[in-house]
């Protein structure tokens, strides 16, 4: 089941030519993907100040099928899968209300111990995330 999220386009979202400026689309897909932590009851507090385990992103990609517009109304479906045990991407895709996509987007993601800066395997918080919006 994938997590969905309302998102209201923000004045900040655009650029001078009143549409989302392509690196937003990366930012509100975040929002999501900060949402949908919470919405597992992962406090981000200390998820961000985990010394046992730090979580970077290693990929971006965007795909932009229609402009958006200050105030328009989107939702972000967000879909995450495992890559392996270390790993995994989340999938958005950035819907009007019809459903029409506007964008869709990926961002690989890798679990390392903060210290060392080395893979190690997911911790348990993500994998329960994992099985809950996968």
């Amino acid at each position: 089941m994938s997590f969905m999220y309302e998102y209201i386009v923000q004045f900040r979202d655009t650029d001078a030519a009143g549409v989302v400026y392509f690196a937003n689309i990366i930012s509100m897909c975040h929002v999501a993907y900060e949402a949908s932590l919470i919405a597992s009851d992962i406090d981000l507090k200390s998820f961000v100040n985990n010394s046992e385990f730090a979580v970077p992103i290693t990929h971006v990609s965007a795909d932009f099928f229609k402009p958006l517009y200050c105030g328009d109304r989107i939702m972000i479906e967000l879909t995450p899968q495992s890559i392996d045990s270390c790993g995994f991407e989340i999938k958005y895709r950035i819907l009007a209300d019809d459903d029409r996509i506007f964008a869709t987007a990926i961002t690989k993601h890798i679990a390392i111990d903060p210290l060392i800066r080395k893979r190690k395997d997911l911790p348990d918080i993500l994998i329960r995330w994992l099985s809950t919006w996968s």
